[in-house]
């Protein structure tokens, strides 16, 4: 099945122009559910965009969501860490971006604004999972190999849907000790969640580029066909479920 795709602008209160991408299935009906796509660090990634093309192609309204304004990217992790930095520097930031985008998801003409849900990757892991710890209206929200510390805490009754964690049993970056934390703060907030964890796989095992940008800056990546399936399937199985 082919996708459209089409590019959803809007602007921050700071003057920021965000291009996000939106791909539907091409014979759209109305009443599609919706699924927001948080890029890695890098930003608007072609990994992020083919990840909203395959859940078009499931039958999702799906938006790879830009969150440093006019779509920028770069393989440059010294770039990326400077853009993700800011981002995080102050908190609203983010919540201003992610709301946004979620509100231009609704939005569409295509989308059921009641049936949304988040999926994200490493540094978009963290911003997916944070969404679902504001409380905004997410049925499902899946991190894959995301970071899992947070400056926001999930509190019982706030988060509204399901909670499906990918990670790599290898990843260097978020440990294991990370992953038993974040049991915790589920299990405190009464959270329904799952945790999934490849024992061969490192950070970023979802992205084929990760090995590349591995090498090129010298980080702890790698590309892991395998748990990549398996982590694509787990997260399909959620949204059937809840979408």
């Amino acid at each position: 099945m082919s996708v459209i795709t089409r590019t959803v602008e809007y602007t921050a209160a700071d003057g920021t122009v965000f291009k996000s991408t939106l791909y539907l299935p091409k014979n759209t009906v109305k009443d599609l559910s919706g699924v927001l796509v948080a890029p890695e660090w890098w930003g608007l990634s072609e990994h992020a965009k083919h990840s909203a093309e395959l859940l078009a192609e499931q039958g999702y309204a799906a938006l790879a969501m830009d969150l440093y304004g006019d779509a920028r990217l770069t393989d440059d992790a010294a770039q990326a860490n400077e853009w993700m930095t800011q981002a995080l520097s102050d908190p609203t930031i983010l919540a201003e971006r992610t709301k946004l985008a979620y509100e231009a998801l609704a939005a569409q003409p295509e989308v059921n604004p009641h049936s949304l849900g988040v999926i994200g990757f490493c540094f978009g892991g963290r911003v997916a999972l944070d969404m679902a710890r504001r409380g905004m209206d997410l049925k499902a929200a899946t991190s894959f190999h995301g970071i899992l510390g947070t400056d926001i805490r999930a509190e019982e009754g706030l988060i509204k849907g399901e909670i499906l964690v990918e990670h790599g049993g290898a990843d260097s970056m978020v440990s294991m000790d990370d992953v038993a934390s974040f049991r915790r703060e589920m299990d405190n907030a009464k959270v329904r969640y799952h945790v999934d964890v490849f024992p061969n796989a490192k950070h970023g095992f979802t992205n084929p580029q990760a090995t590349h940008n591995a090498e090129k800056n010298g980080t702890d990546l790698a590309y892991n066909e395998e748990a990549a399936t398996k982590a694509w399937q787990n997260m399909l199985n959620l949204l059937e479920r809840t979408l």
